[in-house]
Order: C-alpha cells, then sequence, then structure tokens
C-alpha cells in the first residue's frame, strides 16, 4: 500500500494541473470501488472548480468550490496519472511494470485547466481504493480523521509529545509508531527504517523511552528526529515506488534504493562499523527488519 511519502507524492504531482482547473464531466465507469461511490458523486462534482489539494495521512483531499471535498484513498493498487489530448504523460524510466489495461481506468476527472482539456484517470486493478465526498468544515467527523495523531510532517510531533503518548507502554516500539492515533500516515517501511536510524529495535517496549517523571529520554529525541528525517528525504526521492505505486507523470520514484534495512533480510547492516546483518521477524502480522547488533 502507498505510504503517507507516496501519497504526498502523488498529490505534489497533481497540484499543478489539477489546482484551479474545473472538473466539465467527472465519468464514473463502474458503481462502485472498494466501497460504493457516493450518492450523485458526478453531479455534485461536474462544473466546479477544483480550489486545492490537500493530504491527510494516505488520504488525497480535493476541495471543490461548492465547499464539498473529495476524500481518496489508492488502496493496495490504486494510481492516477495526467492525459491531454491523445498523448499520455508517462516520462521516465519503469523497474516494475504498472497497469495500462483500459478496464482497470474507473474514475476519469475530465478538466478544463486554462483552457486545455485534461484528463485524471484513478488506475486500479484490485479495486480497494474508494472515494468519498463530503462538506469540508465537516472533515473532522470523518471516521477515519477523527482519531488521528499529527503528521510525521508537522511541528506538533515532538518528543514530549511521544512520551505523553507512551509513557507506561509495554507496547512494542513497532506497534506504537504504526498507531495512527500516536502519527498519522506513518507505515510499516518508514517505522523500520526510523527505527534503525534511531538504533532502536522494533521489539523494545515503548515505555522504555520515557522517564519515570514523564520526560523524553535521549532515544526518544533521536527516534523523532529520525521519524522527521525518513520522511522527509522519501518525499524528496518521491516515494519509495513499491510495485504497484507509480508517480502521477508516470515515473518512479528512487528511494527504495536507499532503504537501510526494510526488505534487506540477511544482508550487512549499513550502519559504520558494525558487522551486525539485517533480520526480519513478524510483529501483528507485518515484516519488521532490523539490527539485532546494533539496534537495542
Amino acid at each position: 500500500m502507498p505510504e503517507l511519502p507516496e501519497v504526498e507524492t502523488v498529490r505534489r504531482g497533481l497540484a499543478p494541473v489539477m489546482e484551479g482547473a474545473r472538473i466539465t464531466r467527472l465519468e464514473l465507469r463502474r458503481g462502485d470501488l472498494r466501497f460504493p461511490f457516493p450518492a450523485d458523486f458526478s453531479a455534485r462534482a461536474d462544473g466546479q472548480t477544483i480550489v486545492s489539494l490537500g493530504r491527510r495521512a494516505k488520504y488525497l483531499l480535493i476541495d471543490l468550490a461548492n465547499g464539498l471535498t473529495i476524500i481518496a484513498h489508492l488502496g493496495m493498487s490504486g494510481s492516477l496519472r495526467i492525459e491531454e489530448g491523445a498523448a499520455v504523460d508517462v516520462p521516465g524510466d519503469f523497474h516494475h511494470p504498472r497497469s495500462k489495461d483500459e478496464k482497470h481506468d474507473h474514475v476519469i476527472f475530465h478538466l478544463d485547466a486554462a483552457g486545455r482539456a485534461l484528463r485524471v484517470i484513478y488506475n486500479d486493478p484490485r479495486r480497494f481504493g474508494f472515494m468519498e465526498l463530503m462538506a469540508r468544515n465537516d472533515l473532522d467527523t470523518y471516521a477515519a480523521f477523527r482519531d488521528l495523531g499529527p503528521e510525521p510532517t508537522g511541528n506538533s510531533l515532538d518528543a514530549d509529545y511521544l512520551s505523553r503518548r507512551f509513557e507506561g507502554k509495554t507496547q512494542p516500539l513497532k506497534g506504537a509508531l504504526l498507531d495512527q492515533k500516536n502519527i498519522a500516515g506513518l507505515g510499516n517501511i518508514y517505522v523500520c527504517e526510523a527505527l534503525w536510524r534511531s538504533h532502536l529495535k522494533p521489539q523494545r517496549a515503548a515505555g522504555t523511552l520515557v522517564t519515570a517523571d514523564g520526560k523524553p529520554k535521549p532515544e526518544l529525541l533521536a527516534l523523532t528526529t529520525a521519524i522527521r528525517d525518513v520522511i522527509a528525504d522519501a518525499i524528496a526521492a518521491g516515494g519509495s515506488s513499491l510495485r504497484d505505486h507509480i508517480r502521477t507523470d508516470g515515473s518512479l520514484g528512487y528511494f527504495q534504493h536507499s532503504f537501510s534495512v526494510y526488505d534487506r533480510e540477511g544482508t550487512a547492516c549499513c550502519t559504520p562499523d558494525c558487522a551486525g546483518t539485517v533480520a526480519r521477524i513478524v510483529q501483528a502480522g507485518r515484516s519488521s527488519f532490523y539490527c539485532d547488533r546494533c539496534q537495542h
């Protein structure tokens, strides 16, 4: 599933095309994706100008001039591409094939962008993605947003905040970091990478990073910095671009080549002067990759 950096990459790729454009027609080629489309979806979006594109955790937010917001989730295999005329804007080299089969083109935004007729096409072979529609002013009440923690890119994520969330917790760090109530949008890949950067084992109890009087220990300060840095690096590199994920211009990001532990079981640890080997364990049904020698 695309993680936060991938979704942010998609948002940044779409924004120059979609912001300020008018939806001349929202074409739905089926009645549902993972869930049915909202009632009168096309009628409520047709003719509307797109005010802005935002993101909350792993969700794209398409704000319309009528006060409604389209909430879009890419699911496991969803991608978006931009077309103009008969041409498809797909520069870049591909490491993995993406879906080009039109039978998987389920939603098409027909746009008038300053006189240019464009199409933004949502393709999803597995149909695990979905789109919702609700009033912008009510977004905080949306079920998936109500209890979300701060973004890992925002100033509200700091060690003092995490110390309050982790205090007294015996839950493993891996699970605490994946809990969206603690941090919004942080997924398996970047949790593994952040824990490696801060030299912390995924099995370690979250509460051990907090002092007896509720203050963050140096390890928690290091972890907070590592989380922010690994997300920033991934966004700058264009997302990790695992199989099924592509950027909006058709090219792949290259952050996957910079993974230090994720999916590198059995290889040498990248920490300088560490003679350890990357190991893999399963926690709550997810693979955790770490170095047993330099992570404590």
